[in-house]
């Protein structure tokens, strides 16, 4: 890491400590892989090299730090924006084959019957198993509440039916969290359960592998009469919604870091370009111009890395305490729509500067210009952020 940890706040001996050796992991052993992650259009092997990167991070013991323990308790926020910001670096692939074993677990951590939970988040801490998150729908994105997939009793069980969309890892993950509709509420809304589902559960099907504009393990799934043990529930009837919020709150913060780590990134390759890169007789670097670009990127970088921590600071801190979540939502949700909207920014820049060589196919600026344009829309789109800063705002004004 740069020195920024060190001159902020935020963090404490441990987090410097992790900082450094997540840093050197990632030169030594995703650095070297990066540029593969381009490389390979046979699915077969794309799912091996991804659930190769998901062992390698669970051999370094960085998945401890995505998946929680039972109950969340002392889930390190910081540490988990620190990972993504670093392997961000260097592979949105190792970032995404990371967080993901966080995201499908997370909600068993906090709810799951304890043989579920600790069966389940053994298995994704050691990456011995692929988890994932399944919510979206393909008519249903940020209107979590207007779900279709049904979840109806049948004796000791229940039978699951419905569609997922735009799930990563689908079709690599062993298990899915699932969220369905269990019944209705008196407002006409759905009442939402969460459930477990394996992979190899008889009426499970991959609809389709979905490819996208920068590698990501993406895809569509399918439930057809799928039968699933009421044991794995996840909670009660009826938590199900709560728990989805409760996920992607106590994760927002961090997709701003994983923004901030392809953003430094492309502040970096545009520096080396600009100093090394001649016209007109002189290096980019020396035209005012380009100064002027440079020290915008930086100025906005160093913004939102410090909103990022700032909300990954008060989630730590106060993140138990109910008076404090309209704080947390506020600072998780202006976290992740300016870090992601200023990455844009800043890699669109970076290219700029480059000039014709930032648009060859490959290049570490091209391939930055594909990767972060997914971050502005999942877990929720630039828009959604707005909205719910606002209603925070205006919920404080109120009071």
């Amino acid at each position: 890491m740069d020195r920024f940890i060190e001159e902020t706040p935020f963090f404490n001996a441990e987090h410097l400590r992790l900082a450094a050796s997540v840093a050197s992991f990632v030169w030594r052993e995703i650095e070297p892989r990066a540029d593969a992650d381009e490389d390979e259009t046979e699915q077969s092997k794309s799912d091996e090299r991804f659930r190769e990167l998901v062992a390698l991070l669970a051999q370094a013991e960085l998945l401890r730090y995505a998946v929680a323990r039972p109950d969340a308790a002392g889930f390190d926020v910081r540490a988990l924006c620190l990972i993504r910001e670093e392997l961000s670096y260097s592979s949105p692939l190792a970032d995404l084959a990371f967080v993901m074993q966080g995201l499908g677990t997370h909600a068993i951590s906090l709810a799951a019957p304890e043989h579920v939970r600790d069966f389940w988040l053994a298995r994704a801490a050691g990456g011995r198993a692929v988890a994932a998150f399944a919510l979206t729908e393909p008519e249903v994105g940020s209107d979590v509440s207007a779900i279709q997939t049904t979840a109806r009793r049948d004796g000791d069980g229940y039978l699951l039916d419905g569609r997922k969309r735009f799930i990563s890892n689908a079709g690599i993950a062993d298990f899915y969290t699932v969220f369905a509709r269990t019944g209705t509420r008196a407002d006409g809304r759905a009442e939402i359960s969460a459930f477990v589902v394996g992979a190899r559960m008889q009426g499970f099907s991959v609809r389709e592998r979905t490819r996208l504009i920068a590698p990501h393990p993406v895809g569509e799934i399918e439930f057809e009469n799928l039968r699933v043990p009421a044991e794995d529930r996840v909670g009660a009837e009826g938590d199900g919604f709560g728990l989805a919020m409760q996920t992607l709150g106590t994760f927002r913060a961090s997709v701003g870091a994983a923004a901030c780590g392809m953003a430094r990134r492309a502040l970096d390759e545009a520096v080396a370009y600009a100093r090394r890169r001649k016209q007109f007789g002189q290096p980019l670097a020396a035209h005012q111009l380009i100064q002027e670009k440079l020290a915008d990127m930086s100025v906005e970088l160093d913004a939102a890395r410090l909103l990022v921590y700032r909300a990954a600071y008060l989630r730590d801190t106060y993140g138990q305490e109910d008076s404090y979540a309209p704080t947390l939502a506020r600072a998780a949700s202006t976290a992740k729509l300016y870090a992601t909207e200023a990455a844009q920014r800043i890699i669109d820049q970076a290219l700029q500067i480059h000039g014709g060589a930032g648009l060859i196919h490959g290049h570490i600026v091209e391939r930055l210009y594909r990767d972060i344009r997914a971050l502005r829309i999942y877990e929720g789109t630039s828009e959604i952020q707005k909205l719910v800063i606002a209603r925070e705002l205006l919920k404080d004004s109120d009071e």
